[in-house]
């Protein structure tokens, strides 16, 4: 029976050495991961932080280019404004010779015998007008004998035609139309032959 008590005190020490082993081997793997997750918690702080960072300078970044879009729209604001204001200052500057010739021609009418040199002052007035208006982009409508055209032509009356070939034709111009660089600013008033 003693050696059956020896055969199981050193199995229990046997068995006793194996736990010993494997909580020492069970101790050292825990604390093997407890390392790997330190250091798997210091890798997602780590990411963690940088991820803030970046999303800090892309706040920043926004912030700015709201800023310098907002000053951007208020200067455009600004500027148009402006235009607005003066913009038609370049044509009403080379409009005052005109106005000058007219204050000229009104200051000798009084005083003046010859009709035929106020007619001549007054159709150089004219035709300096018309230059200018042209130079300005601004043309006449040619609307007399031609075919009349709703796009150009506003007809205020009709009347029959004096001739077949005349029908559909404009016979009289009652007022002059213009345009603005191709762009009808004013239609003709017109006698339409039907």
């Amino acid at each position: 029976m003693k050696d059956q008590e020896n055969v199981n005190q050193e199995e229990l020490i046997n068995n006793n050495e194996e736990v010993a082993t494997e909580g020492a081997t069970n101790v050292q793997s825990e604390a093997e991961n407890l390392s790997e997750s330190a250091s798997i918690a210091d890798n997602v702080s780590a990411e963690i932080e940088m991820l803030q960072n970046k999303v800090a300078e892309m706040n920043d970044s926004h912030l700015r280019l709201m800023a310098e879009y907002d000053n951007y729209r208020k200067r455009t604001i600004r500027e148009k404004a402006e235009l607005i204001k003066s913009g038609g200052e370049g044509v009403l500057i080379n409009l005052l010779p005109v106005v000058d010739d007219f204050e000229r021609a009104l200051a000798n009418i009084q005083n003046a015998e010859d009709l035929k040199a106020i007619s001549e002052g007054i159709e150089l007035i004219y035709n300096k007008f018309i230059s200018f208006l042209s130079h300005q982009g601004v043309k006449p409508i040619e609307a007399k004998d031609v075919d009349f055209d709703t796009e150009l032509c506003e007809a205020i009356a009709t009347i029959p035609a004096p001739a077949p070939e005349m029908k559909g034709k404009v016979i009289d111009c009652v007022q002059t139309g213009y345009t603005l660089h191709e762009k009808v600013i004013r239609h003709a008033k017109v006698v339409v032959a039907e």
